[in-house]
């Protein structure tokens, strides 16, 4: 018995010795340098909650930026679930060659935020660029999508919400596992179509979409590629979000120990979030065993 423990342990040593060095270990020591002025430059000196008052109370680029941040957020998330949910209904069809639509719409979410995808999002968006021309075509006025905070917002949050596929992919999988006896059953009570989907499909939907409400929250706090490649967190800071203030803070302004405070405060926010949605959860979330 013994032995087989031991053996346990050794199986799952590489694993325990990597979330170690590379998980708990920096974790740690972020926060105790958001409690110091560490900048790779000086002596490192104890501060205590010098920089998280700074945060709070002397830096309107920290406010500006969590503003940005929690907008992109709420733009974001619900549009980016709502797209993949409504993409993934249509994707489960069952016609002939529907796995080639499938592979095309998940592309996008391979491909990500990279220097391609920016150059092309700025040629779409610029202000003789695509999306402006067929705007024009339909007889409205172009937008100044890099111009206005509005527009550059809208940009950022579009990139992200064409980004749907791993979200389509659980949705499929999860529309594929309803019953169709359920259905039969709508069926044969008279229900229609949009009826069946608000009270067949989404109730029978709601852990999934729990799952993925939770995975795009921590994700959208977390965007970074976008704003930074393509708007560059303008203008006047407009979608310059928190994992942007937190690079420069690091890495151009050597601040290290502000960083580190400011990567705690997103943590906390991923958290709060979090929270109050596993605590919401119970009232719209609906689980065929009751949820144990």
């Amino acid at each position: 018995m013994n032995k087989k423990k031991y053996l346990g342990l050794l199986y799952l040593a590489p694993w325990l010795i990597g979330i170690s060095i590379f998980v708990i270990y920096p974790f740690a020591m972020s926060l105790f340098y958001s409690f110091t002025d560490y900048s790779m430059l000086n002596e490192l000196n104890f501060v205590g909650l010098a920089n998280y008052q700074k945060m709070f109370f002397d830096d309107p680029v920290f406010i500006t930026s969590l503003v940005a941040t929690l907008k992109f957020v709420v733009f974001n998330v619900p549009l980016k679930l709502v797209f993949a949910l409504f993409v993934a209904y249509i994707m489960n069809a069952k016609l002939k060659g529907i796995g080639i639509f499938r592979t095309a719409y998940y592309i996008p979410s391979i491909l990500g935020a990279n220097i391609a995808i920016a150059v092309l999002w700025q040629f779409l968006f610029k202000n003789d660029g695509f999306i402006n021309m067929v705007l024009e075509r339909i007889g409205l006025d172009g937008v100044g999508w890099f111009s206005s905070p509005t527009g550059a917002m809208a940009t950022i949050v579009i990139l992200r919400v064409w980004q749907f596929g791993s979200a389509m992919v659980i949705f499929l999988n999860a529309l594929a596992e309803i019953p169709e006896d359920l259905y039969e059953a709508s069926a044969i009570d008279g229900a229609s179509k949009v009826r069946m989907f608000f009270s067949v499909t989404l109730p029978q939907l709601t852990p999934i979409i729990f799952f993925n409400l939770i995975l795009q929250l921590v994700q959208a706090f977390q965007e970074f590629d976008g704003p930074f490649l393509i708007t560059g967190g303008g203008p006047m800071k407009s979608t310059y979000l928190l994992p942007m203030y937190i690079y420069d803070s690091a890495f151009k302004n050597f601040n290290m120990g502000y960083s580190s405070a400011l990567s705690w405060v997103l943590f906390v926010f991923i958290m709060l979030f979090t929270a109050i949605l596993f605590k919401t959860s119970k009232s719209w979330v609906f689980y065929a065993d009751g949820g144990k």
